[in-house]
């Protein structure tokens, strides 16, 4: 690309907070961005986002990508169908609106069926539509259920994409509203007793604005009981552990026959738990809670509630199994004696276990076999029935029960979106459910191929990743010569964290690339949950360091392999990816022509301080004990930036985010434009009435990724037809 003069940046004030901590003086300058409600704040976010709209207006490749995205965005699409209270549910969008529908059907062949009177043109009967919820498209529904006999039908809205969500209550026969108590609560959801009148959730109190804009900390670890019709004054404490733990998260799980509730007890996102029971019986009509029996009340690993069959209990656990087996237990006995005995029913194996679930008398498991998933049927004694004989890039969902003899799958690949399948038990036989998709204008994707591909981290691990490359690319349609099979311009992404798998799944942005002529490469990276416990452990804590490694590694294999050159190469994660990419480009500013960090954790001596942050420090560790103070300012983006040559940069957040609050990026932003010295400009979106992602409107969706791909494909020089 031609040379530009250096960008003149929106100026932002800095200040002279200066802190001691543990030993070291740390400057925060721009400290004042941390406030959302400040004027000063909201001036500069108006600026930063004026100066970033013209700088797209040199941008030629904007409006191809603005085009292309609309029409992936908007393809027609179908959710994996559930069964609830014994009615079939499904959510669908034929491509036109911001939010999915969703809609009932009392028979799975009613919500297959074609249109009749009072019902959608293909045949189940809307219940909710969440479009009608606001007139921009912001406020979503972040989940649903029923009552167990299928009377009440009850969601979660969500405004602006904020983490706080209301319950609201209809008639799942009139879809009338039920006069109930507002519940507002952060992350929960209801899980209803077997008397159809009350249900348990986790309450968290009200801290701030509820909008999304809020960045206080707030306190979890309260179960409470709700009975309907009642005020939430008078919901009876369940289980409150607030002060036993840090930041406490208390789930729950009602078993399918109605005798018992899961209680887990986690310390934020740590990956073990204790594990109560709590046994419910009828009196008078009413489900009545027992004290709980405490069946792992010390977290050394992870214990899943997956079956019960009066006194036998079926566990999902990975103790003694780094990547995870399933067990009985008898509860009577524990009861007796005290003791647990875990009786393996299915043992580990090399491939580690993604979710484990109950069909009918069946067991269904999903391995990943290297990141790619294999789902097996086993008996209730653990023996092997079967695979099932269906593939895809990533398991989307999975709906079952042990009161049901169907089942359903979801899977995606890298171009098309859920495909769902309904399979029964017995014969496993799977039947795809593509007459659910709603019609529509749809989406041609790019063809494609991938190939699984190892990079050698800095201390010898071998880092997996999927390479895919355009088969039938618009490079090679425009520039058949043979220069079109040189490098080529390469997206990267990664995540690395959390015990969180990465798959070759579906995302709207993959398409764009592929389509345009790009090759992408998605990095299998430690402190990810494809490999197993030990897989995660060796890139968390004091071993966070390697998940850089390894990506950096993935990176350099890019290049010296001949897929792509470092002027050719973006790097793209969120969330704890966007901490990903942060630390790549401030480590190794020369990997990449392009960086593009979206909703990152980028102050790690900070992050713990706003909202659910304190929950991280299973990975990130707590600044607050020195030696874990050190790990983390040694790697923290916004502490280990100079000045020096940075790539490409496009900051991505929103400013109703309330779970990775937007000042990571904001004095992020900040920081790089004043360090940069090189012409490679740092912008930053900031997107407004948006949050962490979830929910967010298909318009929004379809310019943020438009935006995003041009940027990287303007900087990366990936050519798109003239306009």
């Amino acid at each position: 690309m031609a040379d530009a003069p250096a960008p003149t940046y929106p100026q932002t004030r800095a200040g002279d907070v200066v802190e001691e901590l543990h030993g070291h003086r740390i400057a925060d300058p721009y400290r004042w961005l941390e406030d959302p409600d400040s004027p000063e704040t909201a001036d500069w976010v108006l600026r930063q986002n004026a100066y970033t709209e013209e700088a797209f207006a040199e941008i030629g490749e904007r409006a191809w990508f603005t085009e292309l995205m609309n029409k992936i965005i908007r393809r027609p699409r179908a959710g994996m169908p559930v069964k609830k209270g014994g009615k079939y549910f499904v959510s669908r969008n034929d491509g036109s609106l911001n939010q999915d529908q969703i809609f009932v059907a009392d028979t799975f062949d009613e919500l297959r069926a074609g249109g009749g009177a009072g019902r959608s043109a293909r045949g189940a009967r809307m219940i909710l539509d969440p479009n009608t919820l606001s007139e921009d498209g912001t406020t979503s529904v972040r989940g649903f259920q029923t009552s167990l006999d299928g009377r009440f039908f009850s969601y979660q809205v969500s405004e602006g994409g904020s983490d706080w969500v209301d319950f609201v209550l209809l008639e799942t026969a009139t879809g009338e509203p039920v006069d109930d108590a507002p519940i507002q609560t952060k992350f929960g959801s209801p899980s209803w007793l077997p008397d159809n009148t009350s249900y348990l959730y986790e309450a968290v109190p009200h801290v701030g604005r509820a909008d999304g804009s809020q960045a206080g900390q707030v306190k979890t670890g309260l179960l409470k009981l709700h009975q309907v019709g009642r005020p939430e004054d008078d919901d009876q404490v369940i289980v409150d552990i607030r002060d036993d733990y840090t930041q406490g998260i208390v789930d729950k799980q009602v078993s399918v026959d109605g005798k018992y509730v899961a209680v887990y007890l986690i310390e934020g996102t740590e990956n073990v738990n204790r594990l109560w029971l709590l046994k419910i019986t009828e009196v008078d009509g009413r489900s009545i809670l027992s004290d709980p029996i405490k069946l792992i009340d010390t977290a050394y690993a992870w214990f899943e509630f997956v079956r019960s069959d009066g006194d036998k209990i079926i566990l999902y656990t990975d103790h003694e199994a780094d990547r995870g087996r399933v067990v009985q237990i008898d509860l009577a006995e524990f009861e007796r004696t005290g003791e647990l005995r875990l009786e393996e029913l299915i043992a580990e194996t090399d491939d580690a276990v993604l979710a484990v679930a109950a069909a009918g008398d069946e067991l269904i498991m999903v391995r990943l076999a290297d990141a790619q998933p294999v789902i097996t049927r086993y008996g209730l004694d653990g023996s092997l029935l079967g695979k099932v004989e269906i593939t895809g890039g990533a398991v989307t969902g999975l709906w079952a029960r042990p009161d049901s003899q169907e089942w359903f799958v979801g899977l995606s690949t890298v171009t098309s979106p859920t495909r769902s399948y309904r399979v029964e038990t017995g014969s496993g036989h799977a039947e795809p459910l593509d007459d659910l998709v709603p019609p529509g204008a749809d989406f041609d994707p790019p063809a494609y191929a991938v190939e699984r591909r190892r990079a050698t981290s800095r201390d010898g691990t071998p880092v997996p990743y999927f390479l895919i490359t355009p088969t039938d690319s618009a490079t090679e349609q425009r520039d058949p010569s043979p220069e079109s099979h040189q490098p080529r311009p390469t997206l990267l992404y990664g995540y690395g964290g959390f015990n969180i798998p990465v798959e070759a799944d579906y995302r709207p942005m993959w398409s764009g690339w592929l389509a345009a002529g790009g090759v992408i490469a998605i990095a299998n990276l430690r402190g990810g949950g494809e490999y197993g416990k030990s897989w995660y452990d060796a890139g968390r804590l004091a071993d966070k360091q390697n998940v850089f490694d390894d990506f950096i590694a993935v990176g350099d294999h890019l290049v010296a392999t001949g897929v792509t050159t470092h002027d050719q190469l973006a790097i793209h994660g969120r969330s704890n990816g966007g901490l990903l990419v942060g630390a790549t480009m401030t480590q190794r500013p020369d990997l990449a022509a392009v960086a593009l960090p979206g909703v990152g954790v980028l102050d790690l001596l900070r992050f713990h301080k706003f909202t659910a942050g304190a929950a991280w420090t299973s990975d990130y560790g707590n600044p607050d004990d020195k030696a874990e103070f050190e790990i983390a300012l040694a790697y923290s983006p916004l502490h280990n930036i100079s000045a020096a040559g940075y790539p490409a940069t496009l900051i991505m957040t929103g400013d109703h985010d309330d779970r990775v609050v937007p000042l990571h990026s904001h004095k992020f932003t900040a920081t790089l434009q004043r360090a940069q010295q090189g012409e490679a400009p740092v912008l930053t979106r900031i997107e407004t009435q948006t949050g962490h992602g979830m929910g967010k409107p298909a318009a929004m969706v379809a310019a943020e990724l438009a935006d995003m791909l041009a940027f990287a494909a303007h900087y990366t020089g990936l050519r798109v037809p003239p306009q």
